[in-house]
């Protein structure tokens, strides 16, 4: 017996080992990754940094299409189609404050005065707030998610985490400054030549 729980012990070190040496090595490609990412995109932020500065450009009217990538609309869509989920849960996503939001620092792009740099950390921060506003926004639908689709709380949890990190994974792909989508990073200024 008490060479089984040794045993034992020596296993759970080992798989616990292995998880740290894992997520050491998740940690370590997510800086190199991010380091990338922000090596390939800086040169966008000095682009967009002189379309801001150039003699005439003029930061439009604020716009917004909620959340990006067709979400809202297919809502809408869907809600119009099927009275129980408008009724249930709203003409648009819960989460569309976020989107909004969002697209409020989204819609300036470069913070006044910054450099590439500042534009970069600014527009991360951002795309940080977005999955912190999702996941804050399902936070207080759990109990009633839970209730009226018998899933538990975890679960609940679990999606909206699973949404968030998402819409994260959207945003910073496709949200870079001077692509021409009309959810760019800065994009209520003139597109980037």
């Amino acid at each position: 017996m008490q060479h089984r729980r040794q045993a034992l012990s020596v296993v759970a070190a080992v798989l616990a080992g292995a998880q740290l040496s894992i997520a050491e090595d998740v940690a370590t490609s997510t800086g190199f990754i991010d380091g990338a990412m922000r090596d390939l995109e800086i040169t966008q932020h000095e682009r967009l940094l002189k379309v801001q500065s150039a003699p005439g450009s003029v930061l439009a009217p604020f716009t917004t299409d909620g959340c990006s990538g067709g979400m809202s609309a297919t809502w809408t869509m869907a809600a119009g189609a099927i009275a129980s989920m408008s009724k249930r849960h709203g003409s648009e996503p819960p989460w569309t404050a976020c989107c909004v939001a969002h697209d409020r620092l989204y819609h300036a792009g470069v913070p006044a005065g910054a450099d590439a740099a500042q534009s970069f950390d600014a527009r991360l921060l951002a795309d940080e707030g977005l999955r912190q506003c999702v996941r804050q926004a399902g936070a207080q639908r759990v109990a009633a998610l839970s209730a009226e689709y018998g899933l538990g709380e975890e679960d609940v949890r679990l999606l909206y985490n699973g949404l968030a990190e998402a819409m994260y994974g959207a945003v910073r792909i496709g949200g870079a400054p001077c692509t021409g989508l009309s959810w760019r990073w800065g994009y209520g200024w003139p597109n980037c030549e």
